[in-house]
């Protein structure tokens, strides 16, 4: 699997469970957050300023969902991209 272009597959972090004061903090409270986690997998061919394997914050509403290989990316581009760790 390649993106191409200025897209991106992206494999979703999934966020750990919080513990505040020795609360757990429930998962949905991350619902308001308008940005997701994720790591790089490939990057289409006119993509800069990231590398494959990088952990990126994109927003939620972006791109679409592909399943391969029993396993869950999301497509999205490179302009949604808005923080680099």
């Amino acid at each position: 699997m390649r993106a191409v272009n200025y897209y991106l597959v992206v494999q979703p972090i999934k966020e750990k469970e919080k513990k505040i004061g020795g609360l757990l903090i429930s998962d949905t409270i991350n619902e308001d957050n308008r940005y997701l986690k994720g790591k790089i997998i490939t990057k289409g061919n006119l993509v800069e300023g990231v590398e494959e394997s990088d952990i990126v914050h994109y927003d939620k509403h972006a791109g679409h969902s592909i399943h391969w290989q029993d396993k869950a990316y999301e497509v999205i581009k490179a302009q949604d991209i808005v923080l680099v760790e």
